[in-house]
């Protein structure tokens, strides 16, 4: 049995995770913003075997309340095996090129919020010398596109930021996860046309739990997507520039 912490818990990536775990029967903490969501989840995920479920909201932009939090958390599990970090925004592009203010709080959320809860947690699971760390990048921080480079710079810092804990923690036996997912069909997109390269959350939450258990580095999901953006990011730069992406 595993403890594992998951934030942004009502994310349909990680409610889709939180099932599995839940039906593997381990011990798990939720932590998200919406307190009445966040219990009638952690009610689905008892009946669905769970060896126990906390929970507590959590606002992530919130720097200054993320150690006594994370604190509370270990306690309630007494330990700490795993965690997810699955919170996040989709950026309004062309909001935010309209406003310095709206960008700085895109890359806020989606980047530096995320690498301030892993610089606590890296020193928890470093100490304790084993353990893994998931987060949700995005394919999106692979390369810039017109269409999306507010989000995806957000998720290219968090993935140059994870490359280095993972070359730091791998000799303290810790795992740490990138998990970069192309198209998902989540609420999050629902105004987006769908079409075949489009998964569901049950499917990435599918290949995140193997990934974890297979201790990988980088997961792109569906697995198609690394072929995508190896493509992608062989373009050279004056061709690229002219595209519409």
């Amino acid at each position: 049995m595993q403890k594992i912490l998951i934030i942004g818990a009502t994310s349909a990536i990680a409610e889709a995770c939180s099932k599995r775990f839940a039906a593997q029967g381990h011990s798990l903490y939720l932590l998200a913003r919406n307190s009445s969501r966040l219990e009638s989840l952690a009610q689905d995920l008892r009946v669905r075997g769970a060896a126990a479920v906390h929970c507590a909201t959590f606002e992530a932009n919130a720097l200054e309340t993320h150690q006594a939090l994370l604190e509370q958390v270990k306690a309630e599990l007494k330990g700490l095996d795993r965690v997810l970090i699955a919170h996040g925004t989709l950026s309004d592009q062309q909001a935010c090129e309209q406003s310095a203010e709206l960008t700085l709080q895109e890359l806020q959320t989606n980047a530096l919020s995320v690498i301030a809860l892993l610089t606590l947690l890296a020193n928890h699971f470093e100490q304790q010398r084993h353990g893994s760390i998931a987060v949700i990048g995005s394919v999106a921080g692979d390369r810039g596109r017109q269409s999306n480079y507010i989000y995806g710079t957000a998720k290219g810092a968090l993935g140059i930021f994870l490359q280095g804990l993972r070359n730091r923690l791998h000799k303290s036996g810790v795992q740490v996860l990138t998990i970069k997912p192309g198209f998902v069909d989540t609420p999050m997109t629902a105004a987006f046309p769908k079409g075949p390269l489009w998964a569901t959350p049950e499917k990435v939450a599918q290949d995140i739990d193997k990934a974890i258990e297979k201790k990988k580095d980088v997961l792109y999901t569906p697995g198609f997507w690394m072929l995508i953006m190896q493509i992608i990011k062989s373009v050279p730069e004056k061709i690229f520039k002219r595209l519409s992406l």
